[in-house]
């Protein structure tokens, strides 16, 4: 069932329980109002018979005017205890209005009031009431009785009224309902329209917003927002899977080029030798990248194993410079190691993979001496810098230096994946720490990884009594 008709439904039955409700209130205040007045004109003609009874007693009865017979539009009556009329207007000459029953009760003191139906002598229904007064020395029962002709009437038409009334405001109030939800939904249905429209070939769709500045502009705002994040999502994907077809590409293509070259001919031992090395470089290298892309993949999804634990940042760094040595060797640079004693919470061999790149980053794109330093960030954490002395980042490289497969050196003739980098940011954010590259002071380039650092217990201090 459409939103709009629920809504339009649960309106109406709202609007039913109040119009209902309203007009059984109405109603019933109505009534109370006309039973009012007409107990109050019962009670005023009660009064005035008593006064007839008490100052006319020896009137009562006798032919000729007298105050009944001026009340020629009124029911009263006067009996004696036992029902006898002795006394009525002229309209209530021939009717009884008090049955035995109620006549008794009278007589013993007590005052009646009921409503009389309909019958054979009387065309009208009536309120009667009945009480004892005193004509002189003698007891009566005093009548009188009004009709509730105009009393019906007028509670009949406001039934009428309200019955007729009541659902065709319920049903305008419905269609009113219906139009409002109808043009409070069209943005909606037209945002739908357009998502069922937008496909991740057409980028740069969004979803229509209306003008209001209600709840459902902020819905569609949100939507584009999401939409945004999907295609950025989305690009960054497929510049992920067609920078890592290349990269795959290239290592394949020198490894069939070596594996044909050497089956096209007869080749000698030490040409053989060569192509095997050179195809054990190129799986190296497919290795290396199966591995870069599995650590990306899991950073991705969150799932980058991690297992914290102490760690002193001089024996890493040691390690790695020993692993590094002949590296730095070959290619005639120095490296440095400036530590004094600092505990980082890492996992090591994460962390040494994560310092193992800034080194190869280094060596493989900076020049001169290599340091490798540690300094706290103020934040409790600890910042391990890998800085050179070569020409350092370039400004529009800086603020995607950690994106997947991005180089410093467009032509990329330096090797590497372009994945180094990339890598050493997820190791980071797996241990709730940080990355940067910037700059050196006095030139070069200058990574640092922060990670939280681990404070060595206070020794405890005992007290010797003697």
């Amino acid at each position: 069932m459409p939103l709009r008709l629920r809504l339009t439904l649960a309106f109406a039955a709202i609007m039913a329980l109040v119009v209902g409700g309203l007009g059984t209130f109405v109603y019933l205040r109505l009534a109370a109002e006309l039973d009012q007045a007409i107990a109050a004109e019962l009670g005023a003609s009660t009064a005035q018979l008593a006064v007839v009874a008490r100052e006319e007693a020896d009137e009562l009865g006798k032919p000729g005017e007298n105050e009944l017979v001026e009340r020629g539009e009124k029911y009263d009556q006067f009996l004696t205890p036992s029902g006898g009329l002795v006394d009525a207007s002229p309209l209530a000459r021939k009717v009884q209005l008090l049955d035995p029953r109620r006549l008794a009760r009278v007589s013993a003191g007590e005052e009646v009031t009921f409503d009389r139906p309909e019958d054979a002598g009387l065309s009208e229904r009536l309120r009667v009431r009945a009480k004892r007064v005193a004509a002189g020395d003698r007891p009566l029962v005093a009548v009188v009785a009004v009709s509730l002709l105009e009393h019906d009437e007028g509670l009949s038409s406001l039934a009428a009224l309200l019955l007729l009334g009541g659902p065709v405001a319920v049903l305008l109030a419905s269609a009113a309902g219906y139009g409002l939800a109808t043009a409070a939904l069209r943005p909606v249905e037209a945002m739908r329209r357009r998502a069922a429209a937008i496909s991740p070939s057409e980028p740069g769709k969004r979803l229509p917003v209306p003008r209001p500045r209600d709840e459902v502009r902020r819905l569609g705002e949100t939507l584009n927002e999401m939409l945004a994040r999907q295609e950025e999502a989305f690009e960054r994907e497929r510049r992920f899977v067609a920078d890592a077809s290349h990269e795959l590409r290239t290592p394949l293509a020198v490894l069939k080029a070596e594996v044909d070259l050497a089956l096209r001919r007869s080749r000698s031992p030490e040409e053989l030798v060569d192509a095997l090395r050179s195809a054990r470089e190129e799986t190296d290298r497919l290795a290396r990248l199966a591995e870069d892309l599995l650590v990306i993949a899991r950073s991705d999804q969150g799932r980058l194993p991690v297992r914290p634990e102490p760690v002193e940042l001089a024996s890493v760094l040691t390690h790695l410079s020993n692993r590094f040595a002949p590296r730095f060797e070959e290619g005639g640079r120095d490296l440095t190691i400036d530590v004094d004693g600092l505990v980082v919470s890492a996992d090591r061999l994460r962390l040494e993979q994560a310092v193992g790149n800034l080194m190869d980053n280094a060596l493989r794109h900076g020049r001169g001496r290599v340091r490798l330093w540690a300094d706290e960030d103020g934040e409790d954490r600890v910042r391990v810098h890998v800085s050179d002395d070569g020409p350092g980042f370039s400004a529009d490289f800086l603020p995607s230096a950690f994106e997947r497969f991005t180089r410093a050196d467009p032509a990329r003739s330096r090797g590497g994946t372009g994945l180094g980098l990339a890598i050493v940011e997820a190791i980071a954010r797996a241990h709730g720490g940080a990355v940067r590259a910037e700059r050196g002071e006095g030139g070069g380039a200058d990574v640092w990884i922060a990670l939280p650092r681990v404070r060595p217990p206070r020794p405890s201090r005992e007290t010797v009594e003697v």
